[in-house]
């Protein structure tokens, strides 16, 4: 079975493939850290599987699940998220995945949604299905989404307080002295659970909030 990661975080795509190949019947044929990314790896190395997350640079994945859809119906796609919120999960239902699972889940359950997948049926975990249930299937207003579902760390919310203060990330290193690499982790992590796509969007997310009182 081939299969194609998607993932713009490089632990969490590492992750995934050290548990993949423990299965001699997996094989792991290419990683991509974008959702454009990912089209030029699927048409280029034709998996049977794509597991992807949703929010990434570039292209999400839903944006990318709706661009393969549209020349190929037999590719089983799964997302493989943090965002539990009812609105991602229908859109990339509706963009046209096979399985929907958070990053959460334990290593036999993604064994057994990629099982049920290529078996030709649909997978969502049971805190997925939940949402789906509970969902007034209207979209969420923007100062519900998320805050609730997946809190911030205090470092988190101290890069995010600095970020709205204009401060570079060298100067975000300094001030809460960690490194580079940590910083962009936080950023990238920022991101994902507010479902923004840029440090402007994490800006206006706080000043929405009132979550500073200095801004």
């Amino acid at each position: 079975m081939k299969i194609l990661l998607v993932d713009d975080h490089h632990m969490i795509r590492a992750g995934i493939r050290t548990f993949l190949d423990e299965n001699e019947a997996y094989d792991v044929v290419a990683e991509g850290k974008t959702g454009r990314e990912a089209i030029e790896l699927y048409k280029e190395t034709k998996p049977d599987l794509i597991i992807s997350d949703i929010m990434m640079p570039d292209l999400d994945g839903i944006g990318m699940t709706q661009k393969i859809r549209e020349s190929d119906d037999q590719v089983r796609i799964v997302a493989f998220s943090m965002l539990s919120e009812s609105y991602h999960i229908k859109q990339m239902m509706k963009a046209g995945a096979n399985g929907y699972l958070l990053k959460n889940c334990t290593e036999s359950e993604l064994d057994a949604a990629i099982s049920a997948v290529m078996d030709g049926q649909t997978y969502y975990s049971k805190d997925v299905m939940q949402s789906i249930i509970l969902d007034d299937n209207k979209k969420p207003e923007i100062k519900q989404r998320l805050s609730h579902e997946i809190p911030l760390t205090t470092r988190e919310m101290e890069v995010l307080h600095l970020i709205c203060k204009e401060y570079s990330n060298a100067e975000i290193s300094e001030e809460l002295f960690i490194g580079m690499r940590t910083v962009d982790a936080h950023k990238r992590n920022l991101l994902e659970k507010t479902g923004c796509k840029n440090v402007a969007g994490l800006v206006i997310y706080a000043v929405e909030r009132n979550l500073f009182d200095d801004l």
